[in-house]
């Protein structure tokens, strides 16, 4: 797979990801004791935009390109992974699986520690 068609992945999951979050912010403020939502919507909404600035960090060769992309995927599915289990926590009252919002955020610090790495290594 290319680096550009997984760019285009990314910003597309990067949509939805956002989409969602702002839907969940719309619940939060609405339905009661919807305590979960707004962890959830903030992590959607503040994670989808720093993939996409990894996706362009990541083309302009800013960052090294490989790298930044992994990060950008990271990013993607640790906060998938944080946001889902509250998600189903409020809706169904069980998570994904065990462990899976620790998981995710997890993913989510490895991600951002990776975005550092490539931004301080070399691009060749």
């Amino acid at each position: 797979m290319t680096l550009l068609l997984l760019a285009r992945i990314v910003v597309a999951l990067c949509a939805v990801l956002g989409a969602s979050g702002v839907a969940l912010a719309a619940m939060a403020a609405h339905m009661p004791d919807a305590s979960r939502l707004g962890p959830a919507s903030t992590m959607l909404l503040f994670h989808a935009l720093a993939a996409i600035g990894a996706v362009l960090l990541s083309d302009r060769a800013l960052v090294h390109p490989t790298l930044g992309m992994i990060a950008a995927a990271g990013l993607i599915l640790g906060t998938v992974l944080f946001a889902g289990d509250l998600v189903l926590r409020q809706f169904i009252g069980h998570g994904l699986f065990p462990m899976a919002a620790p998981s995710g955020g997890m993913i989510t610090i490895a991600a951002w520690l990776l975005l550092g790495v490539a931004a301080l290594w070399p691009a060749r």
